[in-house]
């Protein structure tokens, strides 16, 4: 049995379109595009979901696989995964500034450890926010619903040579200032139970001059900072629901409607 040269070429343009903004997603997307997921596991990932799902996808558009406009197409379906991929990042990345200030706030910031996410050392106490939201990451199926709207995005966001508008390019920016603001309202706690304690030392100061603020001040907010982490701890799913809502809608909003029913 043979099959005409046209067929096979777009049988397979079909295949590679959807496989870059499959993979583009996976080799971003947190928890799976952690260094520490080996890139064969991903690239295999990749690979099974595109097999499972390119039967059922609309037709590609008829463009030749060998020419400018396909490697235009490859560039677009990159930057859509990517995109997508990135928002949950930001999620993730919220918790880690969150850990980060109240460290800073706790005398905490001096224990660093090496961040396998992103290859650099941060505080323990970002790193410890991080491992516990991969795991409502995880535990909330948050890569299966992303999973499913990058399916549905190849029937609300065709592949074609054009992707995202610039309109939605700004939205992705702009959640930056939402980012910080989420870590910041989450910190917020610490912040002023902190400042509480070090008003407290300038009382102690004035009081009685003859103690050593320098070196008692220091181990006191350090077991103030760790007696608040564990009053605050309870908070964080409650943040991590909200500020997942608000990734997901973002994605939603990228992908042309592309939402979990």
């Amino acid at each position: 049995m043979s099959y005409p040269a046209d067929i096979v070429i777009t049988w397979l343009s079909s295949y590679l379109w959807a496989l870059c903004r499959i993979a583009a997603l996976l080799m971003v997307m947190t928890g799976i595009g952690a260094k520490t997921t080996p890139k064969r596991i991903r690239l295999l990932l990749s690979l099974a979901i595109t097999l499972m799902v390119v039967p059922v996808l609309p037709d590609p558009p008829p463009i030749p696989l060998f020419s400018g406009e396909s490697v235009l197409v490859v560039l677009q379906q990159i930057l859509i995964g990517t995109a997508v991929g990135t928002v949950s990042v930001f999620v993730m990345q919220t918790f880690v500034i969150a850990g980060q200030v109240i460290a800073m706030q706790t005398s905490l910031g001096f224990a660093s450890m090496a961040d396998p996410l992103n290859g650099q050392t941060s505080p323990v106490v970002g790193q410890f926010y991080l491992m516990l939201v991969t795991l409502l990451f995880f535990a909330v199926d948050g890569h299966l619903v992303m999973i499913y709207m990058i399916v549905e995005s190849f029937t609300t966001l065709p592949i074609s040579m054009e992707g995202l508008s610039a309109l939605q390019y700004q939205k992705l920016a702009g959640w930056l200032g939402v980012m910080f603001t989420a870590a910041l309202a989450m910190s917020m706690s610490s912040i002023v139970a902190m400042l509480l304690v070090n008003f407290s030392f300038g009382i102690m100061t004035r009081a009685a001059p003859q103690l050593n603020i320098f070196s008692l001040g220091f181990s006191i907010s350090m077991l103030f900072g760790l007696f608040i982490l564990w009053l605050t701890i309870g908070n964080v799913v409650e943040h991590f629901d909200a500020q997942w809502l608000r990734g997901a809608s973002l994605m939603c909003e990228l992908l042309n409607g592309a939402c979990r029913p």
